[in-house]
């Protein structure tokens, strides 16, 4: 099994920064991707980050960045926006040791933003 713990959210002033972390520990074999989710109250969750690609509403606000070594990812939050409350959900597709090859999406437990003033 593989398990992702997220840390770092909180409550934020708008025009504040929050980084979060999720680190992955287990039967891993390799990491093809780590990427960021959210979900606010009453939507869908929705992709925020990736390496290769943002979404719109997080474009120039948020970085993405990735240590292999440590199977962590972080999550850097600029500026952001009562409209970025949400819970933040790390997700990983992972190449197992045992079934030695076999790929698994696993998800984090989330940590929740909320920014408000």
């Amino acid at each position: 099994q593989v398990h992702l713990v997220e840390s770092g959210g909180g409550l934020v002033q708008p025009g504040g920064s929050l980084r979060l972390s999720c680190a992955a520990s287990g039967s891993i074999l390799s990491i093809y991707a780590m990427d960021w989710y959210r979900q606010a109250p009453g939507k869908q969750r929705e992709l925020v980050a990736t390496i290769t690609k943002y979404a719109d509403s997080v474009k120039g606000r948020f970085t993405i960045s990735r240590d292999n070594t440590k199977n962590t990812v972080w999550l850097q939050m600029n500026s952001l926006k009562p409209e970025d409350t949400a819970v933040y959900y790390c997700n990983a597709k992972v190449a197992l040791l045992s079934p030695i090859g076999q790929v698994r999406e696993f998800w984090g437990q989330g940590t929740q933003v909320i920014v408000s003033s």
